[in-house]
């Protein structure tokens, strides 16, 4: 019996605003030798993430069944996708539903392209993709010079050595790549040249910046309202734990809608409170995503402030009142948390996430606290600054963390999906 045709298939696409400018790459590689088979890349104008990523495995499908004349027969052709989209893997898999219009006719065509027994998907992460990313960038390059991406000129298969994408797989047998991958063969060898040694010159300005990839992004999300928070009435983590009123709720189905519209949301992570977990619930059902929980994201314990007014802690506890203002080191009345103790915990929670979901966008849903927080840190800003937000019920803000440590507050309290 003929063995079938093995091939890995690396995909990945980007866009420069999330919609934006964006394009998509596809490399098929002989998981026997890591030999680079066949490329594609293209720029497809302003789109999502998402998009991008669909339109890559799309093109990545189609160049490893243009390698096999007999692709369609059974048992002719097994391939393996990798990709760092979580979304893309999980709802080709079939693992996550798929409920963003975009996206169901991109992967109900890439379904068809090859029977489902003969592909399997695989979730890597950013840094072993290397080779479609650089593709998909290239791509957009491209499209921004008014052209379209170029295989003569491309670059990435130099960039990215194989063995360890070769080693990282199983062993299979079957013939290896055929006359298809001459050009492959020579950029390889060209690879295989000495460079010549240039010296490294320093950071100077943004045009020197090295090329940190794409950041973890996070959706800052505060919960819609409860019946505490038109009364303007603390609401921590040591009350009563309120669930959405009818307000709240209207106001979570508004953010999930225009999330869904923009289809960048990969991941959705919550504060364990109950006004959160429903938020989070309805972004969840309309995305197709599930929630992740994570304690580091509960509002501040505001003790024995907790349901009362600014007024009638003024009243009741005055002195306790100055001092807390005057100083984040100071904890509510009763045994709550300082904000140096929520920053603390908020910090320790934001170095977490940002290693998980390095390059990726995540949907923050949390509270008033950890939001200020998050922001005050990414600017450098005193702990007083918290004073000087303001975030309204069910209000978007946005930071992106990137590789080298910085941060970049790109959004705050946007209402605009609530109007």
């Amino acid at each position: 019996m003929t063995q079938p045709r093995q091939f890995v298939i690396e995909a990945d696409g980007g866009s420069r605003g999330n919609p934006g400018p964006a394009g998509y790459g596809a490399v098929v590689i002989d998981p026997v030798t890591g030999e680079t088979l066949a490329e594609a890349a293209e720029y497809i104008g302003v789109a999502t993430n998402n998009v991008a990523e669909y339109k890559g495995l799309i093109a990545g499908l189609k160049a490893a069944k243009a390698l096999v004349p007999d692709a369609s027969a059974d048992g002719a052709l097994q391939v393996r996708v990798r990709m760092d989209s979580k979304l893309v893997v999980e709802q080709m898999s079939g693992r996550w539903k798929i409920k963003h219009p975009d996206m169901k006719p991109l992967a109900a065509e890439a379904a068809r392209i090859l029977s489902a027994s003969a592909v399997t998907y695989e979730w890597i992460p950013r840094e072993k993709n290397k080779h479609a990313d650089r593709l998909a960038n290239e791509a957009m390059d491209a499209g921004k010079r008014g052209k379209q991406w170029e295989p003569s000129a491309s670059t990435a298969s130099l960039d990215t050595p194989r063995s360890s994408a070769a080693s990282a797989l199983p062993p299979v047998s079957g013939p290896p790549g055929d006359a298809a991958a001459g050009a492959a063969k020579a950029r390889a060898a060209l690879a295989s040249r000495p460079a010549a040694a240039s010296p490294a010159a320093p950071q100077a300005g943004w045009g020197a910046a090295p090329d940190l990839g794409a950041p973890a992004t996070f959706v800052l999300l505060r919960h819609g309202e409860t019946a505490l928070t038109p009364e303007k009435r603390f609401s921590g983590s040591g009350g009563s734990d309120p669930e959405l009123s009818a307000a709240g709720r209207h106001q979570a189905e508004c953010i999930a809608r225009s999330l869904a519209d923009r289809g960048t949301v990969e991941e959705i992570v919550s504060s364990p409170l109950r006004r959160c977990r429903e938020t989070a619930a309805a972004v969840a059902a309309r995305l197709g995503l599930e929630v992740r929980i994570e304690e580091g994201l509960r509002e501040t314990d505001f003790g024995a402030w907790e349901g009362l007014t600014f007024a009638e802690v003024r009243e009741r506890y005055g002195a306790d009142l100055d001092a807390w203002l005057a100083s984040a080191k100071v904890a509510p009345t009763g045994g709550g948390e300082s904000f140096a103790e929520v920053a603390r915990r908020v910090s320790a929670t934001r170095d977490r996430l940002t290693t998980r979901y390095a390059g990726r966008t995540v949907l923050l849903v949390t509270h008033v606290t950890p939001i200020k927080t998050l922001v005050r840190l990414a600017l450098g800003a005193p702990p007083e600054a918290m004073f000087r937000m303001e975030l309204s019920a069910a209000s978007v803000s946005a930071v992106a963390y990137y590789a080298d440590g910085n941060a970049s507050v790109r959004l705050l309290n946007d209402t605009s999906h609530l109007r």
